[in-house]
């Protein structure tokens, strides 16, 4: 909690016990990069091993019956043990401050961290609370947030009890329980005759400098204890990334339903595997619900009637509860397929969605038509002899026909069918597209929440094929088997005829890793060129290497604008270009990259064996 402290404001954790505050740790290390921006609200206690005297606020004397508490950077010395404290980012510092209070002879840790979920996240998280103990012997206890933060993150639990690097109790990655209590039974003895052992930690122990200790009247152990069972440690259960996406972003769709007050989803389907693994998501949602309500979740199931508005409704059938809560819509054009349309359904019907079909050339005529009728023109698909402008301004078109039709559904398909409320409008562009622009926008890419818009597509399909077999929805099949296409241009003899790698120019694989190096890796087009080149050098020539480069940082400059108005998405993936809060960026480069795409072409040349590096024309 924020504590202001001689007029510098800290973040701090309280630690109290009957009443009584013990101590006031204000936080040593502050999370300053990705999503965070704590430096801009805190500041970081910078006195290592000193205390403060702390005089409390009268509404809170008068509580406590306390004057004054300490605060700084202090450990708790009980009857029978010491305790310390960590704040979250300070487990991930190169030098943590568990380090130097378990050498001063501190043997229980606590923290208490607000840490996202990442995919893949889990097990850095694990490591290091089980590296901090085998090191250092002695008991982590690691106690994490759980639900959405208000806005891109969600808080993904992972509480777990750890012994000289034993694990030996592990709480839920994803719940929709607001509490979780952990516990297990443990002897001191063991971290002492464990740290005993290891002579270089006791040589360092000897010289380490104190830390204060603030005395506690209180013990964790008593005489009687001695019969009490022990747990055993325990081997630590990871979730698959496929099965991470299944509960995260469906927990982070449920907490953000129930604190706006909607009454549901609106989701445009089309056919897709993007747009199914949305409505899948969704359908894992109200699997999770159903099973926290037969589990005896009070809070879960009022907010299940609230949001439905039956006071007396108990879900039981995730069908029927994804058919109260979320409403799919195939939007058609002449430029739809019967096959996309057929999956939409299907996929609709197996969930238990609302469905609803209709045709968006009325409107595409009508908008179209006013551009013809104010400037004499028609324009036409490049398939009837127009030019790419005219292409892809009419794609544009029905792209964001699109959105405006899903926001008139969101606000009154209900109340047509005589419900209360209106709904969220759901995104479903994965974060490979939004990296590179390949969106319309303003079009249907644009929505209140987007919960698969920080994970790859090479990802989204590995859930939706743990769909088929997880949920039994055999129209995922199809979808998966199907090229992806964004189906606005004219079908070829009733086929699609475009399709989306072949639109951009890459796989998505490769924008993956692209995505990769340019915000983890921090690289440029000449470095991403230098690693790719070594990276892809079984697969394509430097050449080749170098003019995917160029393509990628070529598109990507151009589309950046876009990021501006991404749809807020769950925050999944570590390149995700979200330049709201997580890739600060500029968004007006200059496209042709000239001095970096010359010293590109220049190092092409110096493998191709060149000894003649003309340069002329090279931009």
């Amino acid at each position: 909690m924020p504590v202001m402290h001689r007029n510098v404001r800290y973040n701090c954790r309280v630690i109290f016990l009957n009443r009584r505050i013990l101590l006031i740790r204000p936080k040593m290390a502050l999370a300053n990069e990705g999503n965070y921006r704590e430096l801009r609200w805190f500041s970081p206690w910078s006195r290592s091993r000193q205390v403060d005297e702390y005089f409390l606020p009268r509404m809170i004397q008068d509580v406590t019956k306390q004057e004054t508490v300490p605060f700084g950077d202090a450990v708790l010395a009980t009857w029978d043990t010491c305790i310390g404290s960590e704040i979250c980012e300070e487990l991930w510092t190169p030098h943590s401050p568990h380090v130097a209070m378990g050498l001063d002879g501190v043997e229980i840790f606590t923290n208490a961290s607000g840490s996202h979920h990442v995919l893949r996240k889990a097990h850095a998280r694990v490591d290091l609370v089980s590296m901090a103990t085998t090191k250092n012997g002695g008991i982590y206890l690691l106690a994490n947030q759980k639900g959405c933060d208000g806005d891109r993150l969600y808080y993904d639990g992972c509480a777990t009890i750890v012994m000289n690097g034993s694990v030996f109790a592990q709480g839920s990655q994803f719940s929709l329980d607001d509490v979780e209590v952990l516990t297990a039974t443990l002897d001191l003895e063991d971290v002492r005759s464990y740290r005993a052992e290891i002579s270089s930690r006791s040589l360092a122990a000897s010289r380490v400098d104190p830390y204060p200790r603030v005395k506690v009247d209180f013990a964790l152990s008593s005489r009687d204890d001695l019969l009490l069972p022990l747990s055993e440690p325990i081997e630590w259960k990871y979730h698959s990334p496929a099965e991470e996406i299944s509960l995260g972003p469906a927990c982070w769709l449920w907490d953000y339903l129930r604190r706006s007050q909607q009454a549901g989803f609106f989701l445009s389907l089309s056919g897709g595997v993007d747009s199914a693994a949305t409505a899948c998501l969704v359908f894992s949602m109200c699997c999770q619900v159903c099973e926290a309500v037969r589990n005896g979740n009070q809070q879960v199931l009022a907010d299940v009637r609230n949001i439905v508005g039956q006071v007396t409704y108990t879900p039981q059938d995730p069908r029927d509860l994804c058919g109260r809560l979320l409403t799919t819509c195939y939007m058609a054009s002449e430029n739809s397929s019967q096959e996309t349309c057929e999956r939409a359904r299907d996929l609709a019907q197996q969930i238990g969605s609302h469905h609803i079909g209709l045709s968006i050339d009325p409107a595409v005529r009508a908008v179209v038509g006013v551009f013809s009728l104010v400037t004499g023109k028609r324009p036409l698909f490049a398939v009837h002899g127009g030019s790419s402008r005219e292409n892809l301004a009419l794609q544009n078109v029905q792209a964001r026909i699109r959105m405006v039709l899903a926001y008139l559904f969101a606000q009154l398909s209900l109340w047509s069918r005589g419900i209360r409320g209106g709904l969220l409008v759901l995104g479903s562009a994965n974060v490979d597209e939004s990296l590179l622009g390949y969106l319309t926008k303003y079009d249907c890419s644009s929505a209140d929440i987007n919960p698969i818009g920080g994970i790859s597509k090479t990802d989204l399909r590995a859930f939706v094929q743990l769909c088929v077999e997880r949920f039994q929805l055999p129209a995922l099949c199809r979808i998966l088997s199907a090229p992806a296409t964004a189906e606005l241009e004219p079908l070829a003899d009733g086929r699609v005829s475009q399709t989306d790698e072949e639109d951009m120019g890459m796989t998505y694989a490769e924008l993956s890793v692209y995505g990769r190096l340019r915000k983890i890796a921090k690289m440029g087009p000449y470095s991403m060129f230098c690693k790719l080149v070594n990276m892809w050098r079984d697969k394509y020539t430097p050449r080749q290497v170098a003019e995917k480069v160029k393509r990628f940082f070529s598109k990507y400059s151009v589309n950046r604008h876009k990021m501006t108005t991404l749809t807020p998405a769950y925050h999944a993936e570590s390149y995700s270009p979200d330049d709201n809060r997580f890739d600060l960026r500029p968004f007006l480069y200059n496209t042709g990259w000239p001095w970096q795409f010359r010293c590109i072409e220049r190092q092409v040349l110096q493998l191709e064996g060149s000894g003649q590096q003309d340069l002329d024309g090279v931009d």
